[in-house]
C-alpha cells in the first residue's frame, strides 16, 4: 500500500512537470525552446498531410497515402464524434505536415537492415517530418500523432518542440499464438494497428503447434481440413494471410511466420499420414503418436514441399523453424527409430538425432533462399547451423537467459531476446515493470558480441489467451518491452515510464484500444467514449 501511496505521488508530481503530450516509446533526443514556446493549433476541417519539396517518396504512395488517412482519422476523431471547435486567431495555425522523404522504394517490403530514423520539426507555423525511409516516415507520423493535444476549449493544438528519433534494436517483435486458441483475423489486424502505435516492426506468427493447424495450405490441403479446430470457420485462408501480411506492411511491420517442427506438430499428423513417428508400448504400437519422424525419406520430401509454398506465401527473409521442446520418449519407444540410431552411430544420444533433421530440415530452408530463426534449444543441442542463424532466447531456467546470450553471441551468432518478455504469465499488481527494468546487454561479454543481439519480442503464447482477453492482457504491458527495445538504455526513470505509459494508456482508449489500467486512476476519455 505504502509503495502504491508514493507511486500515486510521484505520478502526480510529475504530471505537473511534464511537457505536454509526452511520447511513447521516449524518442532519442527532444527539445524543447526555451521558456516552453509557441504552440500551432490544428484545424480539423483544413489541416492535412502533404509531401515535401524534393522528396524521393510523393503523391502515389501507397504507405504513405494509406497512413495519412488513418492519422488523420486519429488525430481529430474527437471533433468528428464532437464537432464543435475554436480557432483563437492569437494562434499559429499550422495547416499541413509536410513529409520528406530522402530514398525512392514504398512498393517493398521492410526487413531487417530498413531504416526508421526520422526528425520531426514544430516550429511557429510549420510542420516538417523528414526520413530516410517510408518506414522512418510512418515512425514520425506515430510520434506527430502523440504530440497533438486538445485544450478546454476544444482546440487541437501542438507544442513546438524537436524530435530526432531511431529505433536502438532493428527487431521489435510480438508473437501471438494462433494455435492454442484461434484468434479471428479482426484481432489480429487490431493488433498489428496497436504495434504501430507502438513502433513494434516484426509481427511473429506462430501459426501452428500441437493443438490445431488453422494455417490452410494450397500444396496439402488436409493439414487443415484434418487439424483445424473447426475447417471452417477456424482456419487462415490464403486471402486472409495476405491480407495480414499487406496490412501489416502499410505499417511497417514484418511478418515472420513460425511452422515448429520436428515437436509441437501433433497437429499435423492426421491430414499428413506417415509424417508422424507411431509410439510403441513394448513390441506394440500404443495408438499415439510423437515428433516428426526424421528417419524416412517422405519426411524430408514433405517438408520441402510445405516450406517451398511458405516460402512463397510470406516474403520475410526469414522463417521461425523453432525445434523447442522436443519429446525424445516417442522416438525412444520406436524399433525402427531405435535400430536408425544404431545404424548411424548415435548411441543412447537422441539430441543426435534430434541435430541430425534439423540439419537436413536448415538445408532445405537454405536451398529456398530464406534465412532462419530458431528457438535456443538447436543452439544448446549443438546443432550445426550457419553463420547467419539468429537464436531466440526464451528460457529461464536451467541457465540463466543472460548466461545463454552471452553463450551464443560468443559463438558468433545474432541473438533475439524473449525469456523475461512472456506477457501470457500474469501476476497480480504492476508487472510491466519487471519487464521495463530488463536490459538486453546485461550480461558478460564483448562490445562485438553486444552488437550480435538484434532485439527481442514480447511474448503472447495463447493457452489462456483468446479473442475475450487478448487486448487487455497485452496493452500497455507490451509497451514496457517496445520502449526497452526502441529507446534510448539510459531511459529507466520508473515513475517517469509510469506516468507516459498511463498517458499513453489513456490515447490507447480513446483509438478503442481496450488496454488495461496500470493501477489507481482515470482517463479523461473512458473507454467506448464516456
Amino acid at each position: 500500500m505504502a509503495a502504491g501511496r508514493a507511486l500515486l505521488l510521484a505520478a502526480a508530481l510529475l504530471l505537473l512537470l511534464q511537457p505536454a503530450a509526452a511520447v511513447w516509446p521516449r524518442p532519442q533526443a527532444q527539445r524543447f525552446p526555451p521558456g516552453g514556446g509557441g504552440r500551432c493549433s490544428l484545424s480539423p476541417r483544413r489541416f492535412h498531410f502533404a509531401h515535401a519539396g524534393g522528396s524521393a517518396v510523393g503523391p502515389g504512395c501507397a504507405v504513405l497515402e494509406a497512413a495519412f488517412q488513418r492519422y488523420r482519422a486519429l488525430l481529430f476523431a474527437a471533433a468528428a464524434a464532437r464537432p464543435t471547435e475554436n480557432e483563437p486567431p492569437w494562434e499559429s495555425p499550422c495547416t499541413q505536415l509536410l513529409v520528406f522523404v530522402a530514398t525512392p522504394g514504398c512498393d517493398g517490403f521492410p526487413n531487417l537492415d530498413s531504416k526508421e530514423n526520422y526528425k520531426l520539426s514544430v516550429s511557429e507555423g510549420s510542420l516538417l517530418l523528414s526520413a530516410d525511409a517510408v518506414w522512418g516516415a510512418l515512425r514520425g507520423l506515430e510520434t506527430f500523432s502523440q504530440l497533438v493535444g486538445r485544450d478546454e476549449n476544444g482546440t487541437y493544438y501542438i507544442n513546438e518542440t524537436e524530435i530526432m528519433d531511431f529505433p536502438r534494436f532493428p527487431h521489435r517483435g510480438l508473437l501471438l499464438d494462433t494455435s492454442r486458441h484461434y484468434l479471428p483475423l479482426r484481432a489480429i489486424l487490431e493488433t498489428l494497428d496497436v504495434m504501430a502505435y507502438n513502433k513494434f516492426n516484426v509481427f511473429h506468427w506462430h501459426i501452428v503447434d500441437d493443438p490445431s493447424f488453422p494455417y490452410e495450405s494450397v500444396t496439402f490441403p488436409e493439414l487443415s481440413k484434418q487439424g483445424a479446430f473447426n475447417a471452417m470457420t477456424h482456419v487462415y485462408t490464403a486471402s486472409d494471410v495476405q491480407t495480414v501480411i499487406e496490412y501489416a506492411r502499410l505499417r511497417g511491420i514484418r511478418v515472420i511466420a513460425e511452422f515448429d517442427t520436428p515437436g509441437h506438430t501433433l497437429s499435423w499428423g492426421p491430414g499428413a499420414p506417415g509424417l508422424l513417428t507411431p509410439c510403441y508400448s513394448g513390441k506394440d504400437p500404443s495408438g499415439t503418436y510423437g515428433p516428426i519422424n526424421p528417419i524416412l525419406n517422405s519426411t524430408y520430401q514433405f517438408v520441402t514441399s510445405l516450406f517451398q509454398e511458405v516460402s512463397t506465401v510470406f516474403p520475410d527473409f526469414f522463417l521461425h523453424l523453432g525445434g523447442d521442446e522436443v519429446d525424445f520418449t516417442c522416438w525412444k519407444s520406436n524399433p525402427k527409430i531405435r535400430a536408425f540410431m544404431k545404424e548411424m552411430g548415435f548411441g543412447e544420444d537422441y539430441k543426435k538425432l534430434e541435430s541430425f533433421y534439423i540439419q537436413r530440415l536448415l538445408d532445405i530452408i537454405s536451398s529456398l533462399g530464406k534465412g532462419y530463426i530458431v528457438w535456443q534449444e538447436v543452439f544448446d543441442n549443438g546443432v550445426k547451423v550457419r553463420p547467419d542463424t539468429i537464436i531466440h532466447v526464451w528460457k529461464e531456467n536451467s541457465t540463466p537467459y543472460m548466461e545463454e546470450m552471452a553463450n551464443v553471441t560468443k559463438a558468433g551468432y545474432r541473438a533475439l531476446l524473449s525469456a523475461p518478455w512472456y506477457l501470457n504469465r500474469i501476476s497480480y499488481g504492476q508487472d510491466w515493470m519487471a519487464a521495463y527494468q530488463v536490459e538486453p546487454l546485461k550480461f558478460e561479454g564483448s562490445p562485438e558480441q553486444k552488437d550480435r543481439v538484434i532485439g527481442g519480442e514480447a511474448c503472447m503464447w495463447g493457452e489462456y489467451v483468446d479473442v475475450t482477453n487478448l487486448a487487455p492482457r497485452l496493452w500497455p504491458r507490451a509497451g514496457a518491452v517496445a520502449e526497452r527495445l526502441w529507446s534510448n538504455a539510459a531511459v529507466r526513470d520508473l515513475q517517469d515510464a509510469y506516468v507516459r505509459l498511463a498517458d499513453f494508456r489513456c490515447k490507447l482508449l480513446g483509438r478503442g484500444v481496450q488496454a488495461q489500467p496500470l493501477y489507481v486512476g482515470y482517463c479523461e476519455n473512458e473507454f467506448g467514449g464516456f
